[in-house]
């Protein structure tokens, strides 16, 4: 048993407890189980405390000492040509809407897709098809020992179900847009998404989770997603959640052989983030690549905690991560490669890059190798510092102001993580909003 904030779980035990009593009685048995587990699981682990390495740099004691209550779905007036106005807001995909962690059909929009892919609330399908996810389900983001999973599983209720079936090729990302209109007292939301790409397959999905208001509330969320053998698959992930909201996500990943996968994370809001993003890479031949981007000011937090487990032989991984802090803002990067024995032939590269802004910032990086095979190739490296003054210098001797010159090098910094994204929309709509956020970005547009 882990180090704990105690008397702190009860509540959502009560919480629990009356989502049992509520379920449906068409509620299979193993979902039950599951939920359960989960709780039990949860009640055991408590949460984790800096006592703990894994959170040693992130006090979860502000979720712990909120009383949150389970949020409703409120559309509160929210129409759906509003959504233009958000990142990602106008991409010509399909889109799943959801709000305070529950389908909106009425801000949904699911057109253009073969009639054998599955795009659907998952609660809809637990309710009329659950054998379509039981196989999947839980099965690998597992619960024993991490006690925000396990308090996701406890609360499975809806989320998004992506399934495409073998030898279906998408030429538009799906998109799963997760709103908070958060009422005036906290909430907590637990979607739950599960992503199944079939063998030689392609398919790219897009998450973004957005604060609609400047409240306080917990997005707990987890996603799954299974790459089959040689199939392809692009995640992208966007947080932009209230600045005074708390988000923790898990996003499990299991490759088959020959799968390609990869996966970027961008975080721009929340007060307190924790993301963990775990793969295993468990056939031959499989390519991964896990990149990141965080970009922070205020009393802003972020922990980005990955884990790349190479389980067979001849595949190749790549990470990453750089993040741009500003303000009393803080980050934590503790990124990990796991080569099992017989995972011979393994190619695998991390690097975690900051660039801190103001004397105040604060970053605290750790890339580590775990290796139990002797022939392999792994390296991994962290940076920290500042712009460099020589190349403000060099900028400025060349009539471009102060602002603009810093501007111009805090872009180059992100775009080499940003020019790795494959679809082209969701890469030019992040291009887009580096330039709004950059002082003089429109300059810097012109520029390159």
């Amino acid at each position: 048993m882990s180090e704990s904030v105690p008397n702190e779980i009860d509540s959502y035990l009560v919480d629990f407890a009356r989502l049992e009593d509520a379920s449906n009685t068409k509620t299979p048995s193993w979902l039950q189980q599951h939920r359960q587990s989960g709780a039990s699981r949860f009640a055991e682990l408590g949460f984790p405390t800096p006592k703990v390495e894994e959170w040693k740099y992130t006090d979860v004691a502000p979720i712990a000492h909120t009383a949150f209550s389970p949020a409703q779905y409120e559309l509160n007036g929210l129409q759906a040509s509003q959504l233009s106005e958000l990142t990602f807001g106008n991409l010509n995909c399909p889109r799943l809407v959801f709000v305070n962690g529950f389908y909106s059909s009425e801000l949904s929009s699911i057109q253009d897709l073969p009639k054998e892919v599955q795009v659907r609330s998952l609660a809809e399908v637990l309710e009329e098809d659950p054998a379509l996810v039981e196989p999947y389900l839980a099965r690998y983001a597992k619960c024993e020992e991490h006690a925000f999973v396990s308090l996701n599983t406890a609360f499975i209720q809806d989320g998004a179900f992506v399934c495409v079936p073998s030898g279906v090729a998408l030429s538009e990302p799906i998109h799963l847009l997760y709103l908070s209109t958060a009422s005036e007292k906290p909430v907590v939301a637990h979607p739950r998404n599960l992503i199944v790409i079939g063998e030689d397959s392609q398919a790219a999905v897009l998450e973004s989770y957005v604060g609609l208001q400047n409240r306080t509330y917990f997005t707990n969320l987890v996603t799954e997603i299974v790459a089959g053998a040689n199939s392809v698959v692009d995640h992208y992930k966007l947080h932009q959640e209230s600045k005074e909201a708390y988000h923790i996500s898990t996003l499990q990943l299991y490759q088959e052989r020959g799968s390609s996968l990869r996966t970027f994370n961008v975080t721009l809001g929340g007060l307190l983030t924790r993301n963990e993003v775990n793969a295993v890479l468990d056939g031959e031949g499989c390519e991964c690549a896990l990149d990141g981007l965080y970009l922070l000011s205020g009393s802003q937090h972020v922990d980005n905690h990955t884990r790349l487990e190479h389980a067979k032989p001849h595949c190749d991984s790549r990470e990453i991560y750089k993040g741009i802090l500003d303000g009393n803002a803080s980050g934590v990067f503790h990124g990990r490669i796991v080569v099992q024995p017989g995972a011979q032939k393994t190619d695998s590269k991390q690097s975690n890059n900051n660039l801190l802004l103001s004397d105040d910032a604060l970053v605290s990086s750790k890339p580590q190798l775990e290796i139990y095979a002797d022939d392999v190739k792994c390296t991994h490296g962290a940076t920290i510092g500042q712009l460099n003054e020589d190349a403000l210098f060099y900028l400025r001797c060349r009539g471009i102001d102060t602002k603009t010159a810093r501007s111009l090098l805090i872009y180059a910094f992100a775009s080499e993580v940003v020019n790795r994204i494959k679809v082209d929309s969701v890469r030019v709509e992040l291009d887009d909003y580096l330039f709004d956020w950059l002082p003089r970005g429109h300059l810097v547009r012109e520029a390159v």
